[in-house]
């Protein structure tokens, strides 16, 4: 077994085996450490009490009730900044499936692995000065790390009863290495899945972000369906399963989320695109219109849009990935063809989507199609929009960008602050839209002057026409070609 390598790990157990007491890396480094791995995180546990531990290292932190103090360092790793270090301890009953009514000290290594949820989890490496580590693995992990087995540390219905998340850290686990779950851990899972009602949303959240981003992010979301617990995660998914579509699609709705999942998980795309392409059709099941290959799903972006708003938000997702994730599924069926596409169209898309957005929405249609079944992400339709937003990326899509502000418009007409700039602000848009040659200063002050004679309730209903035409004229368009490809 090899020696330590990090400095800054070597430096702190030395400190702690210098001082009397053990020292042993524990939990997911070690699994890593095992799998020849660059372990992402280094925890630590020691016979040493926090106080004994803080006397060590005065420049720490201890804000918990589990033992576990926070080690400084001068480290320029951000992994290696602060190292957790944590005393032996056992855990009493879970009377809330969550939380131990009780944490208490342990004498040994070996009672503290006791209390781990997983084989490969209950591994420590011992420490000691001038020596390679000493493997510490009561529960087999060793041999189940190398079968590839995720099995529970003792009675796996006890180990859920104790912390129900257990069950989605299971499958999480799965996806990221590539493992399978063990028989009987399975089928604990399978019948305490309800357990997981008893968990706190975040918690719940945690656990499924980091299933998205692991490589089988796919293999775990199915396998999250097929252990019964997806429904008490995401049950709006569940309407997908077995849901047929169209001429179009070789999947049902359930497999096309997957698959669309699948790409991007392959393209190591970030969590607001995965969870966008897991949800991008989740209103399609109440959309549903026929059956068979002319099967329709009009509107079904809109309302899946909504539902993602719901689902992000009851599981406490931050309001800028909630926003940035209803926005791609709403706009994720923007039209592409070139014998449509104006350049005021691919302007109006731009405003909606945001240019900062521009290239997730890409990336969201791309999933969308491979997860149709079709061999090209990239068709010359979708290269060629793609063209068409960077041709006119600077063009004007806000009011922000109009050569004419309502500062300007006061100090050259005398107008006073009132609704009337915005609503000439507004016309003045939509008609730069269409043309963005005529986004000069000179060209929309004199617009704007011949405006003035116009009333309040004149000017308030042209910008809400303006809008109005323009918004239907894109709409119609769209709508035209969802209709010949059965969107």
């Amino acid at each position: 077994m090899q020696t330590i390598e990090k400095t800054e790990i070597k430096q702190v157990t030395e400190a702690l085996l210098k001082a009397g007491f053990e020292a042993c890396l524990v939990g997911g480094c070690v699994r890593d450490i095992l799998r020849g791995k660059e372990p992402k995180d280094w925890d630590i546990t020691t016979n040493a009490t926090p106080a004994d531990i803080q006397k060590i290292f005065p420049d720490s932190v201890y804000e918990n009730n589990f033992g576990t103090v926070g080690v400084k360092t001068e480290s320029s790793d951000p992994k290696l900044k602060i190292i957790e270090i944590t005393t032996y301890r056992l855990e009493g009953k879970y009377t809330d499936k969550r939380h131990p009514d009780e944490v208490r000290f342990a004498n040994t290594i070996e009672e503290d692995l006791s209390r781990r949820d997983f084989t490969v989890n209950a591994m420590a490496l011992r420490i000691n000065l001038e020596k390679p580590f000493e493997l510490i693995d009561p529960f087999g992990g060793i041999q189940d790390l190398g079968r590839k087995i995720i099995k529970a540390v003792g009675n796996p219905e006890q180990r859920f009863e104790e912390d129900a998340l257990r069950m989605m850290r299971a499958v999480r686990f799965m996806a990221q290495l590539g493992f399978e779950i063990e028989g009987e851990t399975e089928n604990a899972i399978k019948k305490h899945a309800g357990l997981l009602e008893f968990i706190s949303r975040e918690r719940i959240r945690d656990e499924f972000s980091k299933t998205l981003m692991a490589d089988d992010a796919a293999g775990g979301i199915d396998k999250l369906r097929e252990l019964g617990l997806l429904k008490y995660v995401v049950p709006e998914l569940m309407e997908g399963v077995g849901v047929s579509q169209n001429q179009h699609h070789v999947f049902t709705v359930f497999e096309h989320n997957l698959k669309s999942l699948e790409y991007t998980a392959k393209k190591n795309f970030s969590l607001e695109i995965r969870l966008a392409a897991l949800l991008h059709d989740v209103g399609k099941p109440k959309s549903k219109r026929g059956n068979g290959p002319d099967a329709t799903f009009y509107g079904h972006q809109v309302i899946g849009a909504r539902m993602a708003a719901q689902i992000l938000d009851r599981l406490k997702f931050s309001k800028e990935i909630t926003e940035k994730v209803v926005g791609l599924i709403r706009e994720h069926m923007f039209v592409y063809d070139p014998e449509t596409v104006t350049d005021a169209g691919a302007r109006r898309l731009l405003r909606r989507v945001g240019s900062e957005n521009m290239d997730d929405l890409f990336s969201l249609r791309e999933a969308d199609r491979i997860g149709s079944g079709v061999p090209k992400a990239q068709p010359y339709r979708l290269r060629h929009l793609k063209f068409r937003i960077e041709k006119v990326s600077n063009d004007p899509i806000s009011a922000k960008m109009l050569q004419l502000d309502g500062n300007d418009l006061m100090k050259e007409t005398g107008l006073v602050p009132s609704p009337k700039i915005g609503y000439i602000l507004a016309i003045l848009l939509e008609e730069v839209l269409d043309d963005p040659a005529i986004n000069k200063k000179e060209i929309l002050l004199d617009r704007a002057k011949q405006m003035l004679v116009l009333k309040e309730e004149q000017l308030r209903e042209m910008a809400k026409f303006a809008k109005k035409s323009a918004n239907e004229a894109q709409t119609k368009i769209e709508e035209d070609i969802k209709k010949k490809y059965f969107v």
